[in-house]
């Protein structure tokens, strides 16, 4: 199969559009981020093969250095735009120790048979038929009207004339009641205002998704307590869990202008909790970390972590420039 550059695919149940980095299905559409539509570029090309995570990292991050976490965390975006399911997957699959696998089919987007074609429309001046040849005339056999039917027109816009008047009588009057009034204003989400989204359960098996959680309401009692920050509440942070929704179209809704995501990963007794900071008006990571700890007790493991996130956006320039 060719490179999928620019071509638009099918991928399972959704369109794909390399060119404006937009995927859609059923009228929804979604956009993505660059190096995520490279990296799911990049399992298409090898749809139903194993693609390492060296491979990822060397076609979708090739002029910088960047660590696997990235590939997690880009391959966690598209589970969540595709609303695909990790355990029980229909997009992206993931093989244990060895990398990731594309499961669903893929094929070139047929715009012959799956996307309608727009039918044209002359333009104004336009003299040509479809098919080059000049119009016929256009022309009409309609006896002038009659006596009674000029009486219609004229009583009908009689009546629209005196409708009209009505209307801008009242329009006025509402105009100089409300003189006073300011319009309505749209008010800006606070500049220091946070959401912390549920972190994302990416060890073998999907077995630490309790921890996870664990981690999610942690982080957002820590920052809650620092003064001036706004932090919404854990259950308005985790109606969005496992909701096919953009970080942009989420910090609307919670009307926060930061969102911290993260994913937790477990390997025998060490675990490594990944954060990031991301601003919700242009979807740039601003700060993220890796935290590795050894999984012995697990409040005390999460009690630190958050507290070291908390400490980090403390001295985070984002915020104190704000």
């Amino acid at each position: 199969m060719e490179r999928p550059t620019m071509t638009m695919l099918r991928i399972g149940d959704w369109s794909v559009n390399p060119a404006s980095s937009q995927i859609s299905r059923d009228g929804e559409t979604a956009r993505v981020e660059v190096r995520t539509m490279r990296l799911l570029l990049c399992l298409a090309e090898h749809a139903g093969k194993v693609v390492s995570i060296d491979d990822l990292l060397n076609q979708v991050w090739p002029e910088v250095t960047v660590s696997p976490d990235s590939v997690y965390q880009a391959v966690a975006s598209l589970l969540r735009l595709l609303g695909d399911d990790p355990k029980e997957p229909t997009y992206i699959a993931t093989v244990p120790r060895l990398g990731y696998r594309m499961v669903a089919t893929v094929s070139p987007w047929a715009n012959e048979t799956d996307e309608p074609i727009a039918q044209s429309t002359a333009q104004p001046g336009s003299s040509l038929s479809s098919n080059g040849e000049q119009p016929p005339p256009i022309t009409t056999d309609a006896p002038p009207p009659s006596p009674r039917s000029r009486v219609g027109f004229a009583w009908a816009a009689g009546a629209a004339l005196c409708l009209a008047l009505i209307g801008a009588f009242l329009f006025h009057n509402k105009i100089a009641n409300n003189h006073h009034a300011a319009p309505p204003a749209i008010l800006p989400r606070p500049q220091k205002s946070i959401a912390v989204l549920p972190f994302l359960d990416l060890t073998e098996g999907m077995k630490e998704e309790e921890f996870a959680d664990g981690m999610t309401e942690e982080l957002i009692d820590k920052l809650s307590k620092i003064p001036d920050l706004q932090v919404p509440a854990p259950t308005a942070s985790f109606y969005f869990k496992g909701k096919q929704i953009s970080v942009t179209d989420i910090a609307k809704t919670l009307g926060v202008a930061y969102v911290l995501d993260g994913s937790v990963r477990k390997s025998g007794a060490r675990l490594r909790v990944a954060a990031r900071l991301v601003r919700a008006d242009n979807g740039y990571v601003v700060w993220s970390e890796t935290y590795d700890r050894p999984f012995d007790d697990i409040l005390m493991v999460q009690d630190d972590i958050a507290g070291e996130v908390t400490k980090a956006l403390r001295a985070s320039t984002e915020f104190k420039a704000r």
